[in-house]
């Protein structure tokens, strides 16, 4: 009967901390319908440094030259796997003309594709191109060596390569657009930055630090940041089935002793042994 009891209590367990993580999850994933409507910037930078900035979930538009550098940014945080798309609306008549789209962390480091058109070749006859980049998943912390994503601004950079000498200069109708999925606890590490890697994050700790707070928003070049802030995603369900375990483990130690503890005294025993 105890061991049946024990056996209900650690379902029951099971069964609220489940409870407990379905909402969570469903309220870290975005809306695809407020996603959808979000309206984003109407122009491109030309550089890192004049990267127009955006946010997950809009789309920016930009009406620009085949040839020009055309620069986006946006924030990502940790436990985020951004996925970057990109659509090239091309000229009535054009040649063959490829695309390729780049993403770059906060220190301006190219970030590989897990996987996703990088690259593509539209023919004479497209219409548009379109172009897709799936990063890995932004990591709180990481070795000063290490080339992995993490929390910050991303620069994202549309050109074109291996252009044919008369499409230069030829007008093109350009929307990017970035979304993120919340990789939960499996992504959770270790560690965390000590600042996100923001453009003029430095100066704007510095001038805090002086107590020059008239300095320091003019001194940060990113304005833009995650909903709930930086490094938001601390809480993760990571937590929650570690308390599952342990208290699992738990459970199975009471049931174990008393399966092996037995009645008690054996009969055999004389009473005054």
């Amino acid at each position: 009967m105890r061991i049946t009891r024990l056996l209900g209590a650690a379902l029951l367990t099971f069964g609220l901390a489940a409870a407990a993580v379905a909402p969570a999850a469903a309220d870290s994933t975005p809306s695809p319908g407020a996603s959808e409507d979000a309206a984003g910037p109407t122009r491109a930078g030309t550089s890192f440094r004049t990267a127009t900035e955006f946010e997950q979930g809009q789309t920016a538009t930009a009406r620009a030259s085949v040839g020009d550098y055309l620069y986006w940014s946006f924030p990502a945080d940790a436990g985020q796997r951004p996925t970057v798309r990109a659509t090239v609306k091309l000229p009535e008549t054009h040649a063959a003309e490829t695309w390729r789209v780049d993403v770059y962390d906060g220190l301006r480091r190219r970030q590989a594709c897990q996987y996703g058109a990088q690259t593509r070749t539209a023919p004479a006859d497209a219409s548009s191109v379109e172009l897709a980049c799936v990063l890995r998943t932004v990591r709180a912390w990481s070795e000063p060596w290490a080339d992995d994503p993490l929390p910050g601004t991303y620069y994202v950079r549309l050109t074109a390569v291996n252009l044919s000498a008369s499409d230069l200069g030829q007008s093109v109708d350009v929307e990017v657009r970035a979304d993120s999925k919340d990789m939960g606890g499996a992504a959770a590490v270790d560690g965390s930055l000590a600042e996100p890697l923001v453009p003029g994050i430095a100066l704007r700790a510095e001038a805090d630090g002086e107590g020059n707070e008239e300095k320091s928003p003019s001194a940060v070049l990113a304005a833009l940041e995650p909903e709930d802030g930086w490094t938001s995603g601390w809480w993760s369900d990571r937590w929650v089935w570690t308390a599952v375990g342990g208290a699992l483990a738990s459970l199975a130690g009471v049931a174990g002793y008393r399966l092996t503890r037995g009645s008690g005294r054996p009969s055999r025993v004389p009473p005054g042994a």
